[in-house]
C-alpha cells in the first residue's frame, strides 16, 4: 500500500476487499460465496488437496499469484545484458534519469522502497495524507511509498491518486516544483530543470523499461477456465 499500511503480503488482499471505497466487501462473505461455486472449490481442490475455502486460503492464494509476477525482460535489462543497446535519445534520457531520478528510482528495480513526499498537494476530497495517516508522525504527513517505474507506460494514472494521465504531466509537475512545498523530501527539495527536448528523451528512456512478453503472458492474462464457466452461467 502506498501508505505502507499493510506490511504483510498474505494479507495484503484484505485491504482493497474490505475498504468500502473499493470493493465494499468482508472476506467471510468472499469465502461464503466461493464456496457456494463448484467451480471454485473444484480449483480450490487442485491447489489445496481439498475443496474447502477459507480466508486464508484465498489471501495466500492471491499472495503467491502476485508473487510470480516477475518482469526482468524489457529493453533495459536486455541492454545490460549486452543483447541489445539504446538509441541516442534513450541513451540521453538514461543519463538524464541518473542524474535526476535514480535516487529514489533505483536501479534495477526503480524503487528505494522508501516513502517520499514528491510536492504533489493534499486533495481536498481524497484527504489522503499518505504515510502521515498510519505514523501520526509529522514528518511523514504527505509522504508516500516510492513506486516502481518498470512498465510504467501501462501504469497510468500516475502519483498516488492518479491525478496525472500522462507521463509528460509527470515531469511537468517536477520540473515546476520550488522546493517549499509542504513537507517535500530532498533530493526534491530543489528545482529539476529539464528542456522540452530533454524531457522527450527521458520519457524515451522509460519506455524502454516497458516489458511486453510480461505484459502479454497467457498465464496473466484472464483464465479462460473462469471465463467458460462466466459464459456457462450466463446462458442459463
Amino acid at each position: 500500500m502506498w501508505d505502507g499500511a499493510v506490511h504483510n503480503l498474505d494479507a495484503q488482499a484484505m485491504a482493497p476487499i474490505e475498504n468500502k471505497l473499493e470493493m465494499n466487501e468482508t472476506l467471510v462473505h468472499v469465502v461464503s460465496k466461493l464456496n457456494e461455486r463448484k467451480f471454485y472449490r473444484e480449483q480450490f481442490f487442485k491447489a489445496w488437496g481439498d475443496s474447502v475455502v477459507t480466508g486464508e486460503r484465498v489471501l495466500k492464494s492471491i499472495s503467491q499469484f502476485m508473487l510470480s509476477l516477475e518482469s526482468k525482460n524489457n529493453k533495459y535489462d536486455q541492454v545490460l545484458n549486452g543483447e541489445m543497446k539504446f538509441t541516442e535519445q534513450e541513451k540521453n534520457g538514461y543519463v538524464l534519469f541518473q542524474k535526476n531520478c535514480n535516487a529514489c528510482h533505483t536501479e534495477p528495480l526503480f524503487t528505494n522502497d522508501e516513502f517520499k513526499c514528491n510536492g504533489i498537494p493534499l486533495d481536498d476530497s481524497l484527504h489522503d495524507f499518505g504515510r502521515g495517516a498510519v505514523t501520526t508522525f509529522r514528518q511523514d504527513r504527505l509522504t508516500f511509498k516510492v513506486p516502481s517505474l518498470r512498465n510504467v507506460e501501462m501504469s497510468f494514472p500516475y502519483m498516488h491518486d492518479g491525478r496525472f494521465k500522462t507521463l509528460q504531466q509527470v515531469l511537468n509537475h517536477y520540473t515546476s516544483l520550488t522546493g517549499n512545498e509542504e513537507n517535500i523530501s530532498p533530493p526534491l527539495n530543489h528545482s529539476v530543470n529539464l528542456s522540452s527536448n530533454e524531457k522527450q528523451d527521458l520519457i524515451a528512456f522509460l519506455l524502454t523499461l516497458t516489458d511486453h512478453e510480461f505484459l502479454t503472458r497467457k498465464e496473466y492474462q484472464f483464465p479462460q477456465t473462469l471465463q467458460h464457466e462466466i459464459t456457462k452461467r450466463s446462458h442459463r
